[in-house]
């Protein structure tokens, strides 16, 4: 299964103040920014390419009237700063654009079990990242999709995984668990060419606010089908939802739905383990089975609020490396690499929201049970790692996440931001390789397998309700300490970013599930 979403990207955001620009880092050391013996000609005004010399990409950047500059400073950049950047082929950017450009600068290689190291690689227009900054803001109808096979054969199957309040999706009661039968008269399930396909795609992910999309829908437990004609608009994403106290035989249970380490969500987590905390809840199922990452800082501080003062005073969150040529200093910062620790006050990413220095509130669990898929991605993998690292048990049920241990520092240049693998990370314990994602198991055997049930999502129910497949199996293993007979083994979903079938692909042209798998770090100093 691929989740993409319709209405957000619900992005990994730091404050606005905090975002870095082109100019403010480094660069290569490789050569300086004159004419040198080799003929490379460092003239910002006219660039030239020379197959393994590098200026110092700050010497080039917005400078936006030529498009060779631009391909020369991210080449520059990518060579600095880029986790593998000797594994980038060096090629000349005459027969490219910019942005054709930009999609080689990484690299090629599989990691030891074949998969592709970088997945993770993408830009989009600052415009659109500026409006996504401290809100989740974009375009769309407030729906997120899942896109999979139906059975064994390639019929598409869109159903919708979850909504945002007070959107168009919301008030027409377009709801968790209905399927997206048809698209502006197009079958999702028959469309067989790339016309059909075309309007698939601009209909579910649309770019532009007025949009109006015919859709045909089934509503979950109902035997017809309805039409439905949403308007596009520009949705703010609610990160944190349904915090709810569960009253069981053997004490309170928090539940709480956690999609995305966006700025916003700051205030939202501290309001719902604020909930949870004065509830006296003894145990906690996070539900971060849609929650692509986001803000490290975020993940950090919901980190110190499940587990306390106690059990993270002096503990590292994570512990962050860049490539070789940085072993001591951040190449992007310019700063010596230091910890994360576990963040115990809140940092005022959105001031008007919750303004920073305030003590978090603290529910002090010796285990957590989180629930997954492969949407759980990046700093909530970093969450699940990260609370290991300090002996906290984590109890996963779902299916394997999505693999990456690694993150960027978002970059400007001529209004486009770019993301490419700058760092990876590894928890108090020094472990961090789970490229291939955290796997729930019964029996684990190695360190990225995770105590707990392999199980599929499930579309039937509303997330919350307690007879929902996962969050029932995170109450049942609860009171006796094993999956549930009903667990079904599931086939990891691909890591790719389409669905693909007979040849046409149905995805959001925006980058949008793209963006849902990263995670940011960001140069922050909290005061103690």
């Amino acid at each position: 299964m691929q989740l993409l979403s319709s209405s957000i990207l619900t992005p990994f955001i730091i404050g606005a103040s905090l975002l870095l620009t082109a100019c403010s880092g480094g660069g290569s050391s490789d050569s300086g920014s004159s004419s040198s013996s080799d003929g490379s000609n460092t003239d910002s005004s006219s660039p030239l390419w020379v197959a393994g010399q590098f200026v110092n990409y700050s010497t080039l950047a917005e400078q936006c009237n030529v498009p060779l500059t631009q391909q020369l400073w991210l080449r520059s950049w990518s060579n600095d700063t880029y986790l593998w950047y000797d594994e980038i082929i060096d090629r000349d950017p005459a027969p490219y654009s910019v942005a054709e450009y930009f999609e080689l600068l990484r690299t090629d290689e599989l990691s030891d079990t074949g998969n592709l190291k970088d997945n993770f690689h993408f830009s989009m227009s600052t415009e659109e990242w500026e409006s996504l900054n401290g809100s989740g803001a974009s375009v769309g109808y407030g729906m997120s999709l899942s896109l999979r096979n139906a059975s064994s054969s390639v019929t598409r199957l869109v159903t919708v995984a979850y909504n945002e309040p007070n959107t168009p999706a919301s008030d027409a009661n377009v709801s968790r668990g209905a399927i997206i039968i048809a698209v502006d008269g197009v079958s999702v399930e028959d469309a067989n060419d790339s016309d059909s396909i075309a309007i698939l795609n601009a209909g579910l992910f649309p770019s532009t606010s007025g949009k109006q999309t015919e859709f045909i829908v089934r509503d979950l437990d109902s035997q017809t089908d309805r039409t439905v004609t949403l308007t596009a608009d520009t949705v703010v994403s609610t990160p944190v939802q349904n915090t709810r106290t569960i009253d069981t035989a053997n004490g309170k249970v928090g539940y709480l739905q956690f999609n995305s380490h966006i700025a916003t969500a700051e205030k939202g987590l501290y309001d719902a383990i604020t909930t949870l905390s004065n509830a006296q809840v003894e145990d906690l199922v996070l539900d971060i089975r849609y929650n692509g990452g986001g803000l490290l800082a975020l993940a950090s501080q919901l980190g110190y609020m499940i587990a306390g003062d106690e059990a993270t005073n002096n503990q590292i969150f994570e512990r962050t490396s860049f490539n070789d040529k940085y072993s001591t200093i951040n190449p992007v910062t310019g700063e010596a690499l230091t910890p994360m620790p576990f963040y115990p006050e809140s940092i005022g990413f959105n001031t008007s929201l919750l303004r920073s220095g305030l003590s978090l509130p603290t529910l002090n669990l010796k285990r957590v049970f989180v629930l997954t898929t492969p949407g759980t991605c990046s700093a909530s993998e970093a969450l699940m790692n990260a609370l290991r690292g300090i002996d906290i048990e984590v109890i996963q049920l779902g299916d394997t996440t999505c693999g990456k241990p690694y993150g960027f520092y978002p970059t400007n240049n001529c209004d486009t931001t770019y993301f490419t693998i700058q760092f990876k990370g590894v928890n108090d314990k020094g472990f961090g390789e789970y490229s291939d994602g955290f796997v729930p198991s019964t029996n684990p055997t190695v360190d990225s397998e995770v105590p707990g049930c392999v199980l599929a999502d499930d579309f039937e129910h509303a997330l919350g309700d307690t007879n929902e497949r996962l969050l029932s199996a995170a109450l049942f293993y609860r009171d006796n300490n094993r999956c549930p007979t009903t667990a079904t083994a599931v086939a990891r979903a691909s890591a790719h970013n389409t669905f693909v079938d007979s040849g046409f692909v149905l995805e959001d042209t925006r980058n949008q599930n793209v963006l849902k798998n990263n995670r940011i770090i960001t140069p922050l100093v909290l005061e103690q």
